[in-house]
């Protein structure tokens, strides 16, 4: 018998993880106390695991919904998490720190962890919200990406991982200059590709020995950008969301939403409009791809398949939602989206309500609305996972 799916939904306000059983929505384990990085995001793992940060107590978390004890691994790591990522087998991760509730950048810690033999070290590289990838094979590259001035950064991960104590300093091993536009990225591991969006689009660079070569930009194809990268683990392909328009936070009713997908084997890239309002970050099923748009004249679950038709599902609203003439992001609540590409299921979130939607994308019908007793402020963040559902293929957190 196949494993059940499994949600994981995480309150990073009110410091709690829930483990649910998709569709019946029943809760099957609980953490509290665990404030993780909604930034940072979940880290797909082989086996159906899954990586975060605790933000609160500095820990990189290894989660085993599937297994006997939840918690199967926490080690120290720098915060607040900015970005996560592993090489391709899993094991070699890295961590970068950002802003947290800072107005500026702060700090200039990383963090490499093997989980393999539990060995972790943290090195000084410089101040920022750089992003990060980890390029696989015999010796592993920690990727970062850099922004102004922009750069992708290549560093040996054995190198970080030998660091002496006391967060010494570190220069990259080589480096590929980038717009200081960056944000946003992602990596193919079967081409030891790296990809990293930018306002002139997807600039590409591929692993050459111990440095990085650069390849052609992809370019947006429309006026708008995109604002993250997400590789798809079916197909070779990148998808994001272009987001166009007047760019003050207070015209935000009126952003332009386009989806767009790059298909890295034939070149060809595609844009399916979505709708004006807030749509942010996606999730890829077996069949579909979701996202969720917000907007003060109602917001919606949108299902693309794969010959591109939109389905638009309507959701009940957020009491505290953003509105006309206020910004979209503070003190706000906002909707996160979950995925496996091994299942139909889609998982919704109702910020401010405690909520999470369960949609079996097929069929477009609601199975389940779970209710937390947690209030999933901001929406809370959101992973589905399936033992051996690929969605590991994708080392970069979401």
């Amino acid at each position: 018998m196949p494993a059940t799916p499994v949600l994981l939904v995480s309150d990073h306000v009110a410091g709690s993880v829930h483990v649910l059983t998709v569709p019946d929505g029943a809760v099957v384990g609980r953490l509290t106390g665990r404030h993780l990085s909604e930034h940072a995001g979940f880290l797909a793992l082989p086996g159906g695991r899954t990586a975060c940060v605790d933000d609160r107590r500095g820990e990189l978390l290894v989660l085993d919904p599937f297994g006997g004890r939840l918690v199967e691994r926490a080690i120290p790591v720098a915060v607040p998490a900015e970005h996560l990522a592993c090489d391709p087998s899993g094991r070699r991760l890295a961590v970068t720190t950002g802003l947290g509730r800072n107005g500026e950048p702060w700090s200039d810690l990383l963090t490499v962890v093997d989980l393999a033999t539990g060995e972790a070290a943290r090195v000084r590289t410089r101040v920022g919200e750089p992003g990060v990838t980890v390029l696989g094979g015999a010796d592993p590259l920690v990727v970062l990406r850099h922004r102004e001035p922009g750069a992708l950064a290549a560093h040996r991960f054995a190198d970080l991982l030998a660091a002496p104590p006391g967060c010494p300093p570190v220069a990259p091993h080589a480096v590929l200059p980038l717009p200081d536009d960056g944000h946003g990225d992602a990596q193919a591991p079967d081409s030891e590709q790296v990809f990293a969006a930018t306002g002139e689009g997807v600039h590409r660079a591929r692993r050459q020995g111990d440095a990085l070569a650069a390849g052609a930009v992809v370019p947006w194809g429309s006026p708008a950008r995109g604002w993250y990268l997400r590789l798809d683990t079916r197909r070779p392909a990148l998808w994001t969301t272009l987001r166009g328009g007047d760019p003050d936070p207070l015209r935000w009713p009126e952003w332009t939403n386009q989806a767009w997908r790059h298909d890295l084997g034939t070149g060809r890239t595609r844009l399916t409009d979505l709708g004006p309002g807030l749509v942010f970050r996606l999730a890829l099923a077996r069949r579909h791809t979701a996202f969720t748009r917000v907007h003060p004249d109602g917001d919606e679950l949108l299902l693309l398949d794969a010959g591109d038709v939109v389905r638009r599902l309507p959701l009940p609203a957020m009491d505290g939602a953003p509105r006309r003439g206020g910004t979209p992001w503070e003190g706000v609540q906002r909707r996160a989206v979950a995925a496996s590409p091994g299942s139909d299921w889609i998982a919704v979130s109702r910020g401010g309500h405690g909520e999470v939607h369960l949609f079996d994308a097929v069929t477009g019908c609601e199975a389940a609305r779970p209710r937390l007793g947690t209030p999933l402020d901001h929406g809370g963040h959101l992973a589905l996972r399936v033992p051996d559902d690929g969605a590991d293929g994708d080392p970069v957190g979401r």
